[in-house]
């Protein structure tokens, strides 16, 4: 995305496509061939089980042959941002220098686009390392509005994806998130307070609170991603954006009566804000 042949300098061209100079420099260091394929392995259970937590799955990854440790689950899962969705004897508090923000979609009835946004990050696999999937989603159609791809969990990259949707899409009424640091973060929430959007925030390990979201890393993975091995970056740009492309236009969902998301968000009234 960043040529350093064109006549706009790198820091031009950053600032132009909202992305930090550092994300640009930074070359991470490859993990091993099985490291990778462990991170996978606990990637795919993890959406088969979403209530498995680092003990079960190291039980179920681990062999007669080769037992893998705990403690190297729990810390791939955290560097994946994978958590059990299994409840907690006690949860823990949210970082006290961000605001958290109540969940404003209980019994709430949701009939029309740009009534509520969401969001939420993924873990993308490569074939020599991995990235971070952010995407921002129209609860009512399940359309994907943006989204941006990163070798990093800065927070641009999500203040990024959703000053795009903005541009493109108008405001939501309310915008959901998990309670991650990238959306609790001030530079987050001013870009939605600016707007003039309610910010809803789903319980602490409650994922069911954005399933609609996580549905749709589902599919993306099992219809996309996990059926190539992307090289890098700009290779997993190209299949994303070609899967939600599809996704957004071709592929038909059953809830919607069969329509795609962008035929059911275009034939509604928008809400709104």
């Amino acid at each position: 995305m960043v040529n350093p042949d064109d006549e706009l300098s790198v820091r031009q061209q950053c600032r132009l496509l909202d992305v930090s100079r550092s994300s640009h420099y930074y070359k991470p260091v490859d993990a091993s061939d099985e490291t990778l394929l462990l991170m996978r392995r606990i990637d795919e259970l993890h959406l088969k089980r979403p209530s498995l937590g680092s003990r079960a799955i190291a039980k179920l990854l681990s062999t007669t042959d080769r037992r893998v440790n705990r403690k190297r689950i729990q810390r791939l899962m955290n560097l994946m941002d994978i958590e059990s969705v299994a409840p907690k004897p006690k949860t823990s508090l949210p970082d006290i220098e961000n605001a958290a923000y109540p969940y404003l979609l209980r019994h709430l009835t949701i009939e029309q686009p740009n009534h509520v946004w969401a969001t939420d990050i993924t873990y993308i696999p490569m074939e020599h390392g991995f990235a971070y999937l952010v995407a921002i989603m129209d609860w009512c159609s399940r359309r994907v509005l943006s989204w941006r791809l990163s070798n990093t969990m800065d927070t641009r990259f999500c203040i990024g994806a959703v000053k795009e949707a903005l541009a493109k899409f108008g405001c939501p009424t309310i915008f959901n998130s998990d309670q991650g640091a990238q959306f609790t973060s001030q530079q987050f929430t001013e870009v939605l307070h600016d707007s003039g959007i309610q910010i809803s925030m789903d319980g602490r390990g409650r994922w069911i609170d954005n399933v609609f979201i996580e549905r749709v890393w589902r599919s993306l993975k099992y219809e996309e991603v996990y059926l190539h091995a992307y090289r890098d970056l700009d290779e997993a740009r190209v299949g994303i954006g070609a899967y939600f492309d599809f996704y957004n236009n071709e592929r038909p969902h059953q809830s919607l009566g069969y329509a795609t998301p962008a035929a059911f968000y275009d034939a509604l009234p928008l809400k709104v804000a």
